[in-house]
């Protein structure tokens, strides 16, 4: 398709520029995890309710008993998932963070292959094993991995976001993507809003603002996502947004000053590779 080629660009950009502002909020402007998880979302939910009108499209399907406890996986899972990563943040540079962070694509391959028949393909699948191999190298030090609460916080992150998408993987062909992610964002910011009961007052005007941003990119990302799982699969999808990391060691380096070493410019080498290789071996 024409726009394939601009698919593994897209979204790498937008997951970079998404990560690294949500680590500029919460390494400038001190949130609260919790705080910020449930404002984050309101944030998503109060862009989309502009369009949602244009967008709305739910499947019958989409209301049996079997796909609405699906639904609520996955929206226990998001929501997990997103404190999980939250959390991390607060500490860990970026850099250094995120190839722990990308662990998501090797569990969201391991498993979309494990469940689904149709995303068997080795050759893909292998790409994509090599790539994240790369991520976890470019993290070693000294010839040990370095792991803490934090790094912890964002591996266990990382599993429950790829069980949050190959769940919904099972159900996306009941919705439009974006219908399907203004629903799940809605009921993430219902829960979380009842559990937390944030002080918004505490979030000043600067981070609101920064806020709406980053879930203008977040929207746009996940439907991007979403709409690759629908025409190529989530394999193939996956090793295409794998790009991301090549762009926020980049903007982590031009925007929060972050050092970068040989080893994550290795890594950055070999996934830009495995997703050209990717790319051609699909006839795009």
């Amino acid at each position: 398709m024409i726009w394939l080629p601009w698919l593994p660009l897209s979204g790498a950009i937008s997951e970079a520029a998404g990560a690294i502002l949500e680590k500029k909020i919460f390494k400038k402007h001190k949130v609260n995890s919790k705080n910020y998880t449930v404002f984050s979302f309101g944030s998503i939910v109060l862009i989309m309710l502009v369009l949602i009108y244009f967008f709305w499209q739910v499947s019958p399907e989409a209301f049996s008993t079997k796909n609405l406890l699906i639904f609520a996986f996955v929206v226990v899972s998001s929501i997990i998932a997103n404190l999980l990563i939250f959390y991390s943040l607060k500490r860990e540079t970026v850099t250094e963070l995120e190839p722990i962070r990308l662990m998501q694509p090797l569990f969201t391959i391991l498993l979309a292959v494990i469940i689904f028949s149709s995303e068997r393909k080795l050759s893909i699948a292998l790409l994509a094993l090599i790539a994240s191999i790369s991520l976890i190298a470019a993290h070693v030090k000294k010839h040990h991995l370095v792991f803490d609460k934090y790094i912890m916080a964002a591996l266990l992150g990382s599993l429950f976001f790829a069980i949050e998408l190959v769940a919904s993987k099972f159900i996306l062909d009941y919705y439009n993507p974006f219908t399907f992610y203004f629903l799940r964002c809605l009921f993430v910011f219902i829960i979380t809003l009842i559990i937390f009961h944030p002080k918004f007052s505490s979030i000043n005007t600067k981070t609101k603002v920064l806020t709406l941003i980053a879930a203008a990119i977040w929207v746009f990302y996940r439907v991007l996502l979403y709409y690759g799982y629908s025409i190529y699969g989530v394999v193939f999808t996956t090793i295409l947004f794998i790009l991301a990391p090549v762009f926020i060691f980049l903007f982590a380096r031009i925007f929060l000053k972050e050092k970068i070493n040989i080893r994550q410019i290795i890594s950055a080498v070999i996934i830009v590779a495995c997703v050209v290789v990717a790319i051609i071996m699909h006839g795009g």
